[in-house]
C-alpha cells in the first residue's frame, strides 16, 4: 500500500514563506505525477501546482511566480515551496500522486494525503 505523509504547514504572517513536503512510501515503481492540491473553508479543493516524472509543472494562476514545485524521484518525495504568501493561500494542503506500482507498468496507485494546515495572517 501507498502512503503520502505532508509536514511544513503552519502559520506565517502575510509575505512570508513556507516549505511544504510530501514523502511518500510504499511500493512504488516509478512517478507518473506528485502534486499539490488546497481547499479552504467553503470552497472546492484545488490544483496547485503538479510535477510530472519528467519534471514539466503546471501551476494555478494564483500562484505562479510565487510557489515553486519540486521533485527528488529517489526518495519519492514533492516539495512546494510557497514565497510572498497572501490571506488568501490560507487552506489544508492536500499532497497528491499517481505512481506506477509494478515493473511491467500495469498497475497505477492514485491518491492525497492527510492534509496540512497552512495560515496566513496579516
Amino acid at each position: 500500500q501507498v502512503q503520502l505523509v505532508e509536514s511544513g504547514g503552519g502559520l506565517v504572517q502575510t509575505g512570508g514563506s513556507l516549505r511544504l513536503t510530501c514523502a511518500a512510501s510504499g511500493r512504488i515503481f516509478s512517478i507518473n505525477d506528485m502534486g499539490w492540491y488546497r481547499e479552504a473553508p467553503g470552497k472546492q479543493r484545488e490544483l496547485v501546482a503538479v510535477i510530472t516524472g519528467g519534471g514539466s509543472t503546471t501551476y494555478a494562476d494564483s500562484v505562479k511566480g510565487r510557489f515553486t514545485i519540486s521533485c527528488d524521484n529517489v526518495k519519492n518525495t514533492v516539495y512546494l515551496q510557497m514565497n510572498s504568501l497572501k490571506i488568501d493561500d490560507t487552506a489544508v494542503y492536500y499532497c497528491n500522486a499517481e505512481f506506477v506500482i509494478n515493473s511491467r507498468g500495469g498497475s497505477t496507485w492514485w491518491g492525497f494525503g492527510q492534509g496540512t494546515q497552512v495560515t496566513v495572517s496579516s
